[in-house]
């Protein structure tokens, strides 16, 4: 039996300049083969708008949005940026961290997450999520690396929890019994009902040693891009030099026996993982418990409601 190879597209990139990000992106694109013709098509960019508070190193980088932006707007897509924060809105973060100039310079709108759709997943959770998430021809990650607390680190497969609607987010981190394991499995359920999907991670400067909210910048000067969050995922363990068995999010995937969960199957058209070795990264040798602190679970709830109600 034949084992079908998964490409992952890993390129350097030296810095955060519109345009080579565009090109770089355009390049892991077209390798790929796995875009149709997108004149008329509607892609639906997701990038990690967590907060307005914290390091610009927790969210997506402007350039980064943009540059993959502009890209599928050349190809003649109609481009839409959208996410459910942690906290605010996708519209209140873009403006704080400088995002909403440059789409707006390339007529790109940023939309918000408003329309609640439930489903069961595959993992037998039912959910609320947002319904613009499932509403296009391609959604397309745009994750940015950086250590986590709770799940050692995140990348593509995380940055999709992101379609779960707002205040939902924390209720399935209250009621996954606190177990890693179960939290891992809602997330990986979710890639299988979005729609054609490809995910750009940003690996230019990551989040080293904390996170998501307030770790230490470092330079990789990379982006890497693939069909699959999970193979991508795999690929950036690797590249990082981390302990796979530390991720709860690789375990799940590889104990469910997830296409991409094994290096061996994964083929690298471009640069290799390893040839951005020693980059130093760190990620949290003890991870917190997925359930919040109840006050300050509460406390979270307030505020959102405080920023409903006040919008």
């Amino acid at each position: 039996m034949v084992t079908e190879l998964t490409n992952v597209f890993l390129t350097p990139c030296s810095g955060y300049d519109l345009e080579a990000i565009a090109e770089r992106a355009g390049c892991i694109a077209e390798k790929s083969g796995h875009f149709d013709s997108l004149r008329g098509a509607t892609v639906l960019l997701k990038p990690n708008l967590i907060s307005s508070r914290g390091l610009g190193l927790s969210c997506s980088q402007p350039e980064f949005i943009a540059g993959v932006a502009l890209w599928f707007k050349e190809q003649g897509a109609t481009v839409k940026v959208g996410d459910s924060p942690a906290f605010g809105t996708a519209t209140t973060v873009c403006r704080s961290r400088g995002i909403d100039t440059l789409l707006d310079g390339l007529g790109i709108k940023i939309i918000e997450f408003s329309t609640s759709v439930e489903k069961t997943l595959g993992c037998g959770r039912t959910v609320t999520l947002a319904g613009e998430a499932l509403d296009c021809d391609y959604f397309v990650g745009l994750p940015r690396a950086k250590a986590h607390k709770q799940m050692y680190v995140t990348l593509a497969v995380k940055n999709v929890f992101g379609i779960v609607k707002g205040v939902n987010k924390a209720l399935l981190h209250m009621t996954c019994d606190n177990n890693h394991q179960n939290f891992s499995d809602i997330i990986l359920s979710l890639i299988d009902i979005l729609p054609q999907q490809f995910h750009f991670i940003d690996l230019i400067e990551v989040m080293s040693e904390s996170g998501p909210l307030d770790g230490v910048p470092l330079s990789l000067k990379c982006i890497g891009g693939s069909s699959s969050p999970i193979a991508l995922d795999t690929s950036i363990l690797d590249l990082l030099e981390l302990d796979q068995e530390k991720s709860p999010l690789f375990v799940a995937a590889r104990k469910m026996q997830r296409a991409g969960a094994d290096i061996s199957t994964i083929d690298f058209p471009l640069s290799q993982p390893s040839d951005f070795y020693g980059s130093g990264f760190i990620a949290p040798e003890l991870l917190n418990p997925i359930r919040f602190n109840p006050f300050r679970f509460i406390s979270g709830m307030m505020k959102r409601l405080g920023l409903k109600f006040g919008s």
